[in-house]
C-alpha cells in the first residue's frame, strides 16, 4: 500500500482517503463506490505544471480517457491543464464544463466524419492526425469553417517501452501513428504541408503505458529530433510543438515502484534534457514539449469499496469471496490480469491472514477482481477496498448484466461529495423502445 497524508490506516484501523473514514463513505453512499482523492488529484496536476516551468517551456494535458466527468475538466482548468480527448463523448463533456477548445487536443486511430466536424466546427485546438485520409478530411472541413486547423502527425518512432503488450502503442505492428522505417511519417508530413486549410504545428508520439524506465523516454524523444532534422532539411519547415504523450507508471501492487512527485517531476527533466540536447546536436530550434499524463495524476488518486457476500470454500482449491461489483465496474483484470493492492477497509491490519480470489457478481467465470490475495478472515457484509482504480476503471465501465455503473465520490479535507452521481434502473431503460 503506498501510503500519503490523504490515504492511511487510522486509529480504528480503518482506511481513511482524503481524511474521510471508508467504513463511513459506505454508510453514507452505498457500495460498490468509486471514491477520488482531489488533494491528491490537485497536487499530481501542480507537479506536472511546476515541473513544466522549471525545466522549459511546454503544456501539460491531462488524458481524458483515464476519467472523463465535467468536475475533472474543472479541476484540470483551474490549475491551467489542457486536455487531450479521444471521441466526440470526450469533446462533449469537457466543452460542456466549460473547457476552452483551444486547450483541447483531439486524438484517435479512427475518428469518425462526424466527430472530426464536430471538433472543428467547435474550434477545438490541436487535431494529431492519425492517417493520409485523415489529413485530407480535417482540410476539407476546415476549408467549410473557413479556418486552418493546428494539427499533430502522430508518428511511431519504434521504442518498445516495458509494460504489458497489450498496451504497448509505438511498436513496428501498431495500429496508432506512422512509421519513421517505412517512410510513411514523411510522406504524412509532406501530405500535410500541402493542405491550405492546415497549419502543421509538429509531432505527437506515445510509446506505451505504465511506464517507470525513464530511459525509453530519453530514446523516443531523441529519435524524435533526428526525424524533426530530417524534416527541416527535406522540408524547410520548423516544428512550433513535440508532443511526447505520457505513460508514467503507478504503484498497484507487489513490486511496482512507489511513485512520489519528485519521481514524476524527474520524468520531466529528463524529457526536457534529451529533447533540447539533441536540438542543440542537429542545431533545431527547440520546440515547445508537450506531455499527457493521466493515469499518473488519477490512478492512485482513486479506491473502489465493496460489500462482501457470498463466501465459497473449494477444498484444497481456493476460497472465493464474492462482491457486489465485479467486471461492470473494473475490466481491467478480465482484460488484462491486471494487479491490484486489496485490503479489508474495515480491518486494514491485523496477524492473522488467509488467501482469496474476489471474484465479481457477473455470470462470466472470469469476472475476477483479484487471486490469491492475503486479507484478515472475511465474513459476509465486510467491506473490501482496492487501491489504484482512479484510472480507466469508469471509463471502461459498463452495464452488464444491466448492473448500475456505480457512482463517484470525492473526498477533501474530510469532506465528501458527488463528482457523478449513481445510476438509476430508470437510467438503464432511458433509451429502450
Amino acid at each position: 500500500m503506498n501510503e500519503r497524508t490523504t490515504l492511511k490506516v487510522n486509529g480504528k484501523n480503518h482506511l481513511e482517503i482524503g481524511g474521510v473514514d471508508s467504513v463511513e463513505l459506505v454508510k453514507k453512499y452505498g457500495t460498490p463506490l468509486y471514491v477520488m482523492d482531489k488533494e491528491y488529484i490537485e497536487k499530481m496536476c501542480k507537479t506536472y505544471i511546476d515541473a513544466i516551468k522549471e525545466y522549459g517551456e511546454g503544456k501539460v494535458l491531462f488524458a481524458s480517457k483515464a476519467f472523463c466527468c465535467k468536475e475533472i475538466y474543472r479541476i484540470i482548468d483551474g490549475l491551467g491543464l489542457g486536455a487531450d480527448v479521444v471521441s466526440g463523448g470526450e469533446i462533449y463533456t469537457a466543452l460542456s464544463a466549460g473547457f476552452d477548445a483551444e486547450k483541447l487536443y483531439f486524438h484517435g486511430n479512427n475518428k469518425t466524419f462526424s466527430e472530426l466536424s464536430f471538433a472543428i466546427s467547435s474550434k477545438v485546438g490541436t487535431i494529431v492526425a492519425d492517417s493520409l485520409e485523415e489529413i485530407d478530411i480535417i482540410n476539407d472541413y476546415a476549408k467549410r469553417n473557413g479556418i486552418k486547423q493546428n494539427i499533430l502527425i502522430r508518428v511511431n518512432a519504434g521504442v518498445e517501452a516495458h509494460t504489458h503488450h497489450y498496451i504497448q502503442t509505438a511498436k513496428s505492428d501498431s495500429k496508432f501513428g506512422f512509421s519513421f522505417a517505412d517512410g510513411s511519417a514523411i510522406n504524412a508530413i509532406k501530405r500535410a504541408l500541402n493542405k491550405p486549410y492546415i497549419n502543421l504545428k509538429g509531432l505527437h508520439s506515445h510509446i506505451g503505458s505504465q511506464i517507470f524506465e525513464a530511459k525509453s523516454f530519453v530514446i523516443a524523444g531523441e529519435k524524435l529530433i533526428e526525424f524533426y532534422k530530417k524534416v527541416l532539411d527535406e522540408e524547410k519547415v520548423e516544428f512550433s510543438e513535440l508532443n511526447l504523450g505520457g505513460g508514467f507508471g503507478i504503484y498497484y501492487s507487489g513490486d511496482d515502484k512507489m511513485m512520489k512527485e519528485e519521481d514524476y517531476k524527474y520524468f520531466v527533466k529528463v524529457l526536457f534534457d534529451a529533447v533540447y540536447k539533441s536540438c542543440d546536436k542537429y542545431g533545431v530550434k527547440k520546440p515547445v514539449l508537450v506531455i499527457e499524463p493521466g493515469r499518473s495524476i488519477v490512478g492512485e488518486a482513486g479506491i473502489t469499496l465493496y460489500t462482501v457476500g457470498q463466501i465459497k470454500k473449494i477444498k484444497g482449491i481456493k476460497t472465493y469471496a464474492a462482491v457486489d461489483g465485479g467486471m461492470f465496474e473494473n475490466p481491467r483484470f478480465a482484460l488484462y490480469q491486471a494487479r491490484y493492492t486489496v485490503v479489508k477497509a474495515d480491518e486494514v491490519k491485523s496477524d492473522v491472514f488467509d488467501t482469496y480470489t474476489v471474484a465479481g457478481k457477473c455470470c462470466e467465470s472470469g469476472d475476477v477482481l483479484a487471486e490469491d490475495v492475503k486479507l484478515p478472515p472475511l465474513k459476509s457484509g465486510d467491506v473490501l477496498a482496492i487501491l489504484s482504480t482512479g484510472a480507466y476503471n469508469y471509463s471502461m465501465a459498463s452495464n452488464y448484466n444491466r448492473n448500475l455503473i456505480p457512482p463517484t465520490v470525492y473526498v477533501k479535507d474530510g469532506k465528501s461529495g458527488y463528482m457523478i452521481k449513481p445510476q438509476t434502473y430508470e437510467d438503464l431503460l432511458r433509451n429502450d423502445i
